[in-house]
């Protein structure tokens, strides 16, 4: 049968440079988004100034991802990859450098957040659309389950080791005297190094559109407004995106701005507790992504059902953490949340990679990520600044709670509901 011939993916060169590349580059990515909070609140001791910077990389990340995205869709996503990730190595490897100079402060930290979120803008919708073009499409599904299960790994290992790395320089103070320096700038160094695999696959790699490049029908700004259009014109994707903006208002960024804080005041372990924590919810949405395609098959198109069903369990699960006073106990809720967000996760992108055609795919993508990494670091900026004015226990305790509700809620929307079910009619055009 056809599938007895299919080659290995990793027959294919081209998948296993790009494969290889971003494997190490994610593990580095682990180190950065570890160190980045730690490095924010031991500078300023403030949670609002981590939801500020959480806000200087969403909104650049916000502005321009659909912008990214028609770009993306324009040109070979090879090259906005490869210049993306580029900018991204320069920015880091500088915030390691004044890190470890003593040199680092606050200033410099907003600026290169802005940055990274430019640079992240391009980057994200590139290597949506880079696999189509390296695969035939019979293997896309494998190849996007390997990837998947490949981020959630580097999820585990990566936030513990940067974790413990932290906390071995906890008493090495440089110029600034800051606590754990020495750690915080061999974390954003491993990092910067990391970018080097991804930027050496990139250059070896040849795609179509490298050679055929697309000839740009209309401006950029019209491209990303029929992008829209056609997200609008598809009712339960439509549905679907408006609630994951929704959720991601609400809960992702009490979420991104609770999570260090519980660490660095409540758990027993300091850095290496959120090193843990992250690991734990890395390792609970390795495990839903292998039980997602099971679970998928139970539900029986009733995708839409299921995803509410999970995000109302996730809330009550959040809502637990205002009780949690040590890392192993956090870690189990964190691992419980994980494994219902793999199975949503894969279940959700599976479906949407089935229905979209593929010349919209970059545009479709970057409004998909654009309400996860765009709108929820926004919100982790007002999180921060009421933290200053409820507890830590009432932020999670609402933010867990509100996520039921709105999950709850939408049971009653039948576009959410039919989310999953086969499309009754393509789309033209």
């Amino acid at each position: 049968m056809p599938a007895a011939t299919q080659p290995s993916l990793f027959a294919n060169h081209n998948f296993t440079l790009l494969f290889g590349g971003s494997t190490i580059s994610a593990i580095g990515d682990q180190f950065t988004l570890v160190a980045t909070p730690w490095l924010v609140l031991k500078l300023t001791g403030d949670p609002a100034a981590l939801g500020l910077v959480l806000a200087a990389m969403a909104l650049p990340r916000a502005a321009f991802m659909l912008i990214g995205g028609a770009v993306v869709d324009r040109m070979s996503p090879r090259r906005v990859l490869l210049g993306a990730r580029a900018v991204n190595a320069l920015l880091v490897s500088l915030l390691a450098v004044l890190v470890l100079a003593g040199a680092i402060g606050m200033g410099a930290v907003y600026a290169l957040a802005l940055g990274i979120g430019l640079s992240t803008a391009f980057a994200y919708p590139a290597g949506s659309a880079i696999l189509p073009q390296l695969i035939p499409p019979q293997q896309l599904q494998p190849a996007n389950a390997l990837f998947m299960g490949m981020r959630q790994l580097s999820m585990i290992v990566g936030p513990a080791v940067a974790g413990l790395l932290i906390s071995v320089g906890a008493h090495d103070g440089h110029g600034n005297g800051m606590a754990d320096a020495g750690g915080l700038g061999l974390a954003f160094g491993i990092d910067a190094a990391s970018f080097l695999f991804s930027l050496g696959s990139l250059m070896l790699i040849r795609i179509h559109s490298d050679h055929h490049p697309k000839v740009p029908v209309g401006s950029v700004l019209a491209n990303v407004a029929s992008g829209i259009r056609n997200i609008w014109a598809d009712l339960p994707l439509r549905a679907f995106i408006l609630y994951a903006a929704v959720v991601s208002v609400f809960v992702g960024g009490p979420i991104q701005v609770g999570l260090p804080v519980l660490a660095d005041t409540r758990l027993d372990l300091g850095a290496a507790s959120l090193g843990i924590l992250m690991t734990a919810n890395g390792g609970g949405m390795l495990l839903g992504s292998v039980l997602s395609g099971v679970a998928t098959r139970l539900v029986r198109g009733r995708l839409g059902l299921m995803v509410l069903g999970i995000d109302s369990l996730a809330g009550l699960a959040l809502a637990t953490l205002a009780l949690v006073h040590s890392t192993f106990a956090g870690a189990v809720l964190l691992a419980g949340t994980g494994m219902l967000a793999g199975i949503a996760q894969v279940a959700i992108i599976s479906w949407i990679q089935r229905r979209v055609a593929p010349e919209m795919m970059g545009r479709t993508m970057s409004v998909l990520m654009f309400t996860f990494m765009g709108l929820g670091p926004l919100s982790a900026a007002v999180a921060g600044s009421l933290l200053k004015m409820v507890s830590l226990a009432t932020l999670f305790t609402a933010a867990g709670l509100m996520l039921s509700a709105i999950a709850l809620a939408c049971m009653t929307s039948p576009a959410l509901r039919s989310v999953g079910a086969a499309r009754p009619e393509a789309a033209s055009g």
